[in-house]
């Protein structure tokens, strides 16, 4: 919800959230008291009282009985943040797959923690509320209408994508939106029609394992850029790479990346995007967390910033909204006609009735309502995965902090071995996902994602504790 949407408390409410997740106001600190509060910024005691009770709500502060309100001590010490260091890019060939794939295949157990999984919980989805609308649509759509969206896309799901962009600050015509089979689709299609096989791509280190898999799979080779935890991409490396080897394409999330979670500053995304107009290369954008924001605004995509149609924004509703539904788009920029003619030579269209049923949400089902209350539960079990951190793993651990979507960052110390730690921990029911599977080179060995999309209970407060005592074995 954007701010000029909101009632005073909320806004209120949401200034001193803000003064929380950025350090301001520290845990265990006392805030304001009502009535200073209403002196000083100028609003009714009314408005704190109500503006605190849902800080309150939220999980963020606590009232002490004639004491006033507190921040909640979500953990007694914070884990440092990693540091990647820097490093010169190198041309790696990509050779992950059977990797990954065996790690991925000691993840499906459902009676595990799911603490590898890719996805959050589907509790946190409004499945019944998408059924209903795919009923409806289904139930009203025209015989024709079925053969006729097979080609450009649902006209209504379209419409309320450039509705969103707009609202981003993006003014886009229809025309450039391709509807795709999920965002990995929209991913593949975009790297195929920039790149040969052979060719070099920058990516991100630590990147996506789909990524690594997708140019294994298209015989692409990797160009590694590393990735600042907080920060994003680390423009220094990627510039002199771009001056010194033949790049064709690069692939970076922006935005909440996966696995670290690091989102460009709206300056960086610019300095990205001039960097790669300069010499004309394509960013292929991966942008599906971008809905899982936990600040007063949301991030801007470096598509914001496009003027010569060389972003290509990728986007999907299975993380925000309809896992399974496989319903992707991307924002194709001067790539679009040529991305929407090899859809058609290879699977045509993603499900009609898929597309529909998450129109006729967009339009009727409260999608902006949906994701403030996933946001808030997202936060609430990341802050819940942190203290437990910090009460559980070693002191040298060090983790990221994101400022949204569902994953955590872990670099525990040297010695330790994740691929051999997610043996030990498949043996408790736990799973998490280590981090070679996250490089074209295998680095990361000491370092792991785990997910908190799940709601946190006292299963996953033993997993992390038996986390803990296994890392410590090491």
């Amino acid at each position: 919800m954007s701010l000029d949407k909101m009632k005073r408390y909320e806004k209120f409410a949401e200034e001193i959230a803000e003064l929380i997740r950025t350090g301001v106001l520290a845990p265990g600190e006392k805030i304001p008291s009502v009535r200073h509060a209403s002196r000083t910024y100028g609003v009714s005691p009314s408005t704190v009282f109500q503006a605190y009770y849902l800080l309150e709500d939220h999980g963020l502060i606590q009232a002490r009985p004639r004491s006033g309100y507190f921040v909640r001590k979500h953990a007694q010490r914070l884990l440092p943040e990693p540091e990647i260091a820097r490093r010169s890019a190198e041309t790696t060939e990509v050779g992950v797959s059977e990797l990954v794939f065996s790690v991925l295949a000691s993840l499906r157990d459902p009676d595990t923690v799911p603490f590898g999984s890719a996805f959050p919980s589907p509790e946190l989805f409004p499945l019944q509320r998408l059924a209903r609308s795919m009923a409806q649509s289904v139930r009203d759509m025209p015989a024709r209408q079925v053969i006729a969206e097979m080609t450009a896309g649902n006209p209504d799901l379209r419409r309320q994508l450039a509705l969103r962009y707009m609202v981003s600050g993006v003014m886009l015509p229809m025309e450039e939106l391709v509807i795709t089979t999920g965002a990995m689709e929209a991913l593949n299609l975009c790297l195929q029609v920039v790149t040969e096989p052979g060719d070099l791509v920058a990516i991100e280190a630590p990147a996506f394992y789909a990524t690594l898999q997708v140019l294994e799979r298209l015989k692409l080779k990797a160009v590694e850029i590393p990735v600042h935890p907080r920060d994003g991409i680390d423009l220094e490396t990627l510039a002199e790479s771009l001056a010194s080897l033949p790049i064709k394409a690069c692939w970076f999330m922006s935005s909440l990346q996966n696995p670290l979670g690091a989102s460009m500053g709206e300056v960086k995304k610019q300095q990205l995007y001039d960097l790669l107009r300069q010499h004309q290369i394509p960013l292929i954008e991966d942008d599906v967390y971008a809905e899982l924001y936990f600040t007063r605004e949301p991030p801007k995509p470096v598509k914001s910033h496009d003027r010569d149609g060389l972003v290509m924004h990728c986007g999907s509703f299975s993380k925000s909204l309809a896992p399974g539904y496989r319903v992707g788009w991307v924002a194709g920029g001067r790539y679009a006609e040529k991305i929407s003619r090899l859809k058609l030579m290879t699977t045509i269209s993603p499900s009609v009735p898929a597309q529909a049923a998450i129109a006729d949400y967009l339009q009727h089902g409260g999608y902006d309502r949906h994701l403030r209350k996933l946001r808030h539960a997202l936060e609430m079990q990341q802050s819940a995965m942190l203290s437990s951190a910090a009460r559980h793993f070693p002191a040298s651990t060090r983790v990221t902090r994101p400022s949204g979507g569902y994953f955590l960052w872990f670099e525990f110390p040297e010695q330790v071995d994740s691929l051999q730690l997610l043996q030990l921990a498949l043996a408790q029911g736990i799973s998490l996902a280590p981090g070679p599977i996250f490089s074209a080179t295998q680095r990361f060995r000491n370092c792991a994602r785990l997910n908190h999309g799940h709601p946190w209970d006292e299963r996953s407060e033993k997993a992390m504790e038996l986390l803990g005592w296994m890392i410590k074995s090491f």
